[in-house]
């Protein structure tokens, strides 16, 4: 049985309620060893260990941090063929570009983007006001944070080193994570080159901890634990829902990331223009990873009309040419054609696919189903039902005023995209539509499909209820993702000696800081 990170050192589970292995997606066989599943003794104990040394890590020179952080991003490159292989075996997604020419750089680059973002104090946001004697800053919870990994991201999301890791690491938390079973033996790896580089920091072992898995309950009893100061999830709406009621009881503050269709909009003019380029556009962004992105293209609204006809049959053709792809899971094949079904019992009729493949593995058929916009304005509950795999839904709206009523009903989502003309003929209705979207999602795409998400300071990957929990916090992107798991203090009258260093009227770093109004790097003369 292999061992958890826990207390400061890998040691073997004090209460197991069981065992698992990780499964190869293609064929369905069990593959590498035994992993626990932690009971609560092991929960308590991680939770435990992680306060213990939330204070210490809390007033840790910002140099160690970072130099912490981009000591794991080098000891990952360095560790990288085995990285790729092992993530590979346990998700069957592409070794090459997918994992080590894509998803493992990201990773490090989140990692680096981090720790620039503790020397500059970016993310603690110093505002200073001299008349009225107030200075104010993001500072560390002084609690730990538990960060749930999803499994379609075994690096740049993981929970031992993803970017919820790195935002609750360079914020000065310490970090519980619980890998996803998915991927048990990737997360393995990546904290044990977690650890050693913490160690080398010299910053407490115990503000790293990795648990593989736990039952549910466990886990909501956790997410209610008063000790734990914010959570961070990526993964499914029910998961996502049950934690934050957990975790809305006790007052605790979770930023989690559930579901989204992130709805497309292909307007007249633009389907006229490109409709076949569209379409083949469409395909490759909704089977992308085998469909199974969190920005995966879920609904697309196109016109009736000739043009539209002709978008829906090249759209179709691609997705009934497709090979069965490979899903993570076979729990991820079961929902994925429970979603399905759940379409087509609202009115969703079958254009191309929706089948679970035959032999080995864990397949489904990309597939693409239709509903006119009358039927999905009255079913819209149900037919923005997200289903996670190479799956979309086309929804054929008669008109301009019908595209925008469709839009109208759309819940929160990550994203939502428009596609225009480029002959401008489309630009009264882009704007239409834009003012009643831009409220219901957090990124508002032009011209290109959702799937991509750039690691950027200006990126919001978040959106509005139900898409994540709240639509304020972003959780790709430095410094904004780092203050989810921050607490804004204000100091009022307070002594200049005893205020925090990026709060002091000297200034010797050059922190960017914002002094009455005003943002200056000035080092002295704040007092009146």
């Amino acid at each position: 049985m292999e061992q958890i990170l826990i207390a400061g050192k890998w040691q073997a589970s004090l209460e197991s309620t069981g065992s698992f292995r990780a499964h190869d997606p293609t064929t369905g066989d069990a593959i590498g060893p035994e992993f626990p599943r932690s009971g609560r003794q092991d929960l308590d104990l991680a939770v435990s260990a992680a306060a213990a040394v939330a204070a210490a890590l809390a007033a840790a020179p910002v140099e160690r941090i970072a130099d912490f952080l981009e000591r794991y991003a080098a000891g990952i490159e360095a560790a990288a063929e085995q990285l790729v292989a092992t993530a590979h075996a346990e998700t069957a997604l592409p070794a090459t570009p997918r994992l080590a020419a894509v998803e493992l750089p990201r990773t490090t680059g989140q990692l680096r983007q981090a720790a620039q973002a503790v020397r500059s104090h970016a993310w603690t946001h110093p505002v200073i006001d001299t008349q009225a004697g107030l200075r104010a800053h993001y500072a560390p919870l002084r609690k730990p944070v538990l960060v749930f990994g999803p499994n379609n991201f075994p690096f740049a999301f993981n929970a031992v080193a993803g970017s919820d890791f790195a935002s609750a690491i360079a914020a000065r938390n310490p970090v519980i994570a619980k890998a996803h079973p998915a991927h048990p033996a990737t997360s393995q790896c990546l904290a044990r080159i977690a650890h050693k580089a913490l160690l080398e920091a010299g910053l407490p072992g115990a503000a790293v901890q990795l648990l593989y898995d736990f039952d549910s309950s466990l886990g909501l009893a956790l997410a209610g634990d008063s000790r734990i100061g914010a959570i961070g999830f990526t993964g499914s709406r029910g998961g996502g829902m049950a934690l934050k009621a957990a975790a809305d009881a006790a007052g605790i503050p979770i930023y989690a990331e559930m579901s989204s269709v992130n709805p497309v909009f292909v307007l007249p003019g633009a389907v006229a223009e490109r409709g076949p380029a569209l379409a083949q556009e469409f395909f490759a962004s909704c089977t992308l990873g085998s469909g199974q992105f969190c920005t995966n293209p879920g609904v697309v609204v196109v016109p009736t009309g000739d043009a539209g006809d002709a978008f829906v049959a090249a759209a179709s053709a691609h997705f009934a040419a497709a090979s069965p792809m490979v899903l993570f899971s076979s729990s991820g094949q079961r929902h994925l054609a429970d979603s399905v079904e759940a379409l087509r019992g609202a009115g969703a009729q079958v254009l191309a696919g929706t089948a679970a493949a035959s032999g080995p593995g864990y397949r489904y058929a990309p597939s693409l189903l239709g509903v006119d916009a009358s039927t999905f304005m009255r079913n819209a509950q149900a037919l923005q039902s997200e289903a996670f795999g190479p799956v979309a839904l086309l929804v054929r709206a008669d008109g301009d005023d019908a595209m925008v009523a469709v839009a109208a009903v759309f819940e929160g989502n990550l994203t939502g995209t428009l596609h225009a003309a480029q002959d401008g003929s489309d630009d009264g209705l882009w704007s239409r539509i834009a003012q009643v979207l831009r409220p219901r999602v957090g990124r508002l795409i032009a011209d290109k499909w959702p799937t991509g998400v750039a690691v950027s300071a200006a990126m919001q990957h978040g959106g509005p209820y139900p898409s994540t929990g709240h639509a304020g916090f972003t959780s790709v992107g430095m410094p904004a993702s780092i203050r989810r798991f921050a607490a804004l203090q204000c100091y009022d009258q307070v002594r200049d000696d005893r205020l925090p260093p990026e709060l002091r009227d000297a200034n010797p770093g050059g922190v960017w800081r914002q002094i009455d109004g005003t943002w200056t790097q000035a080092c002295s003369g704040l007092r009146r």
